[in-house]
């Protein structure tokens, strides 16, 4: 019931927050967002769209989880807040980046290095929390193998980074068309909700579902023709938000998996950055990233974000399969 409830306060803050408070703040502000250049000539009619919707559903699951999260509080589980509080930095992280943007109006925020920097150190800080919290072991468990590979602290610290890292900036990129990062993240919380469930994590189960219920409200305004974007403010934070659930529940190689998308959509870029400079001008898609290759093939944004969330349905249920046997009572 908790987790039903956190879902459906979350789902009413982030359409409630957003119709009457947020999305017409930023209106005000004119925090439209501008389009870059190099991207699909028809994504033009979409500059001036208020950016930083992600605020919307940062204040649902904020707002849920207090509220509903409050009786394990009191018995000393802080665990949700351990992971909001993560996925919180990397959308302060976001917003800043976001107001450059809106401020100098130019698609352009901080620095690549800028950004990594902070990420890498707030990764560090969560990993090291979840360590002393006794949440976090150098265990690394593989799926429907059912092992675990035990490392060093050192090299697995160093591998977690790195993980959190490349997931929190790999749902950044696939947040590229209306609803596409908002929809293929909402069968991902909906496998932490059902992993939670079972294993009976009551804290981060409230976590997810408010998850779940905040991303289905903004998807209200962010659906195509979309109302507002969700800002690197949301895609970083919603980024955190996974990463942190798959530490926090101790089986980070499950984002291979659950994160499907995102890791394709990050690699696209990565190939046809590559190989557009190891043979000087050609490329492997029409546009990366793969979101845009295949919008230039003629596919429509609703068949593009239908496909990959179908995709992202699929591999999160194979996930939850992969992990059943951990999860056995």
């Amino acid at each position: 019931m908790e987790m039903i409830a956190a879902c459906v306060l979350s789902f009413a803050v982030t359409v409630l927050l957003g119709w009457r408070v947020i999305l017409p703040a930023l209106r005000r502000l004119k925090a439209g967002q501008e389009i870059r250049e190099v991207g699909p000539q028809w994504h033009k009619t979409k500059a001036g769209t208020p950016t930083m919707g992600g605020l919307m559903f940062i204040a649902g699951i904020g707002a849920s989880i207090l509220a509903v999260g409050w009786r394990g509080m009191l018995e000393g589980d802080f665990s949700h807040l351990y992971v909001f509080a993560f996925a919180i930095v990397f959308g302060v992280i976001g917003f800043l980046d976001d107001y450059e943007k809106v401020k100098r109006h130019q698609n352009l925020g901080l620095t690549a290095l800028q950004k990594f920097l902070l990420q890498l150190a707030a990764a560090i800080l969560f990993l090291i929390l979840m360590r002393n919290e006794g949440r976090l072991s150098p265990n690394l468990y593989v799926p429907f193998f059912n092992v675990s590979i035990p490392l060093s602290w050192p090299l697995y610290m160093v591998f977690a980074a790195f993980v959190v890292v490349g997931c929190v900036n790999a749902v950044n990129i696939t947040d590229g068309l209306d609803g596409l990062a908002t929809s293929v993240t909402i069968p991902v919380a909906l496998f932490f909700v059902s992993v939670a469930t079972w294993w009976h994590y009551r804290q981060l189960g409230i976590f997810a579902a408010a998850m779940l219920g905040g991303l289905l409200g903004f998807l209200l305004f962010n659906r195509y023709p979309a109302k507002t974007f969700m800002g690197d403010t949301g895609s970083l934070f919603l980024g955190g938000a996974v990463a942190g659930m798959a530490f926090a529940f101790d089986m980070p190689l499950a984002l291979v998996l659950v994160g499907v998308v995102y890791i394709v959509e990050t690699l696209s870029d990565i190939l046809q950055v590559t190989y557009f400079k190891l043979t000087h001008g050609k490329r492997i898609f029409k546009m990366a990233p793969i979101h845009h290759h295949f919008e230039m093939c003629g596919w429509s944004e609703g068949k593009i974000v239908t496909v990959f969330t179908a995709v992202s349905i699929l591999f999160c249920a194979l996930a939850l399969f992969g992990v059943m046997d951990r999860m056995a009572p």
